[in-house]
């Protein structure tokens, strides 16, 4: 597996071998032992995955920036199994030097990547293909009284989101969802 620190450093892009020939292809979609090695470097620790999740979305569907606060913090280790997707992490740390900053990659069925959101950054995707399936592991539980958002189109942040053909599709919750200098936040 192939590991490249993104601009933000804790945020990692994992690249398994893949192998292929003409009956199709094989690749370890997951091993905890190269997943410690890559985050005791970037992160200064290790975590463990207690919970898979798979969403499947439409074109135009942006979701996010999502995250959980303490005492339930997630970090999120993403895939694409079909379609694509422009995936996004965004550092909500407050006393971070890289506050407010993000990074953004294509997840595809084709190129395999994986994307390491370490906990303290929040996340969003945006579908590029007609319909994409969304996998991720998360480092802790789903728990309602400690989410958090922040809206996908803060002007502080600028994220640059694709340009498609068709209108973004949001939930009302991400519609509504505050700015970063109104949401709760990571210290």
């Amino acid at each position: 597996m192939k590991v490249t620190p993104s601009a933000l450093p804790e945020v990692l892009l994992l690249e398994p071998k893949v192998f292929g020939d003409p009956r199709g292809f094989f690749m370890e979609s997951w091993n905890q032992r190269l997943f410690d090695e890559a985050t005791l470097a970037a992160n200064g620790c290790t975590f463990s995955f207690v919970q898979d999740n798979h969403s499947r979305s439409v074109k135009g569907v942006l979701r996010g920036l999502h995250y959980q606060r303490p005492p339930h913090v997630q970090g999120k280790l993403v895939r694409v199994t079909a379609g694509r997707v422009f995936d996004v992490a965004v550092d909500i740390r407050k006393s971070s030097r890289s506050f407010g900053r993000w990074v953004g990659t294509e997840l595809s069925e084709n190129n395999h990547r994986q994307f390491w959101i370490p906990p303290g950054f929040a996340h969003g995707f945006l579908v590029l293909s007609e319909t994409a399936d969304f996998l991720y592991k998360t480092t802790d539980y789903y728990a309602p009284g400690c989410e958090g958002a922040v809206a996908w189109n803060d002007r502080t942040i600028n994220i640059g989101w694709p340009d498609l053909d068709v209108e973004y599709r949001l939930s009302e919750k991400d519609c509504s969802a505050p700015a970063l200098c109104d949401a709760v936040l990571f210290e």
